[in-house]
């Protein structure tokens, strides 16, 4: 893997990420493909938008198809038909989403299947076989995200037990790299001093990029920059660095303010299937009323194939009589304007027109001027 930060405008970086399988630009937003599939759309239309870095779960691969079936397939990419680049997050963030089936321990994870309830125990080992199973281009260390709000012994717990875990997975990375690159992840909640004493430490393990976890879990806005500042401040320029599960326009903003690179989260895709809708003049929800007889697209400044057809009327119909097609279009529209809207916020980045940028659309999509409510 190579990182190249191409220019600057402040803290802000305009990069190349260059993968055995892809080059990504970025800033880039992935789109979650948990189960070797981005829900609605097909791996032809996301190459179509333009993506070529994509996110699945070793968590929920690890229970269908399961390692064994991954390995004969020939790994994630042959069995998905994805030719270019995948992310697999470890598993750590369902320690925390699935946690009433979760028994945490130094040793690991053990998670009560929450498909038939059986017993799968993580460790830092078997976390590492199971991504060489997939074959993921990045992988992702066992960590340990704690809720918002935790005690300070719970957070200190949780930080101790992240950096030992990723500790071991460095070490079990290193006898076999596979062409797989490990990204530490950088913890400690909203408290400061954790987060810089956590990017610290991961920094000095000297891993080829870097991920900012335990953010956008339920903390009040005015925690969100500190923390992440407090992170990003004391990681290497030099390497790519990836807010994980953060997808808001905001807070995409507000990251990418503080120096990160990388984003995913699902926001887009179940936003999409719950009718609503990204635009330029902010989010709509396509199954009010008053949309019922619309003969306008979905957004008159988007360029994408479902704007060029459909109108809002017809999708509204679709949505109402629970048609798949109107899944699909609309997940096709979110995602084409988030790689539209990464790569102009990238333009910016270029032009030295980023505050500007930014203000514009925290405007459209933080301070009132949304399309429906």
């Amino acid at each position: 893997m190579q990182f190249i930060v191409e220019s600057c405008d402040g803290v802000a970086r305009a990069g190349r990420l260059v993968l055995a399988r892809a080059v990504v630009e970025t800033p880039a937003f992935m789109p979650v493909g948990t189960q070797a599939s981005v829900k609605a759309i097909s791996q032809a239309e996301l190459e179509e938008i333009g993506f070529r870095l994509i996110l699945a779960n070793t968590y929920h691969l690890s229970l269908r198809p399961g390692p064994d079936v991954l390995r004969t397939m020939g790994g994630i990419h042959t069995f998905m038909a994805w030719p270019h680049a995948v992310l697999t997050d470890s598993g750590g963030y369902q320690a925390f989403s699935l946690a009433h089936n979760v028994r945490l321990s130094d040793e690991g994870v053990n998670f009560r299947s929450h498909l038939d309830g059986k017993s799968h125990f993580f460790s830092p080992q078997s976390t590492i076989e199971l991504e060489r199973a997939i074959g993921a281009d990045i992988i992702m260390p066992l960590d340990d995200c704690a809720p918002y709000p935790a005690s300070a012994e719970r957070l200190r717990a949780g930080l101790e037990r992240t950096h030992r875990w990723l500790s071991e997975c460095r070490r079990i990375w290193l006898e076999q790299p596979n062409n797989q690159v490990l990204f530490g992840i950088v913890q400690g909640g909203v408290d400061e001093k954790l987060r810089t004493e956590s990017a610290q430490f991961v920094a000095e393990l000297d891993l080829p990029g870097y991920a900012i976890g335990g953010l956008s879990v339920g903390e009040p806005i005015e925690y969100f920059v500190p923390a992440l500042v407090a992170a990003t401040s004391h990681l290497p320029a030099s390497k790519p660095r990836y807010l994980m599960g953060v997808g808001s326009i905001p807070e995409i903003l507000d990251a990418v303010a503080a120096g990160v690179d990388l984003f995913d989260c699902v926001l887009p895709t179940r936003n999409a299937r719950n009718g609503q809708v990204f635009t330029s003049r902010g989010k709509i929800n396509v199954r009010n009323a008053r949309h019922a007889t619309s003969q306008d697209s979905l957004d008159n400044n988007c360029r994408c194939k479902v704007c060029q057809r459909y109108s809002l009327g017809y999708i509204r119909h679709l949505h109402k009589q629970r048609e798949i097609l109107g899944v699909m279009l609309t997940t096709y529209h979110n995602l084409y304007f988030m790689f539209h809207f990464m790569q102009a916020l990238r333009s910016a980045i270029v032009s030295g027109r980023f505050s500007t940028f930014r203000r514009h659309w925290q405007k459209v999509f933080r301070d009132g001027l949304v399309g429906d409510d």
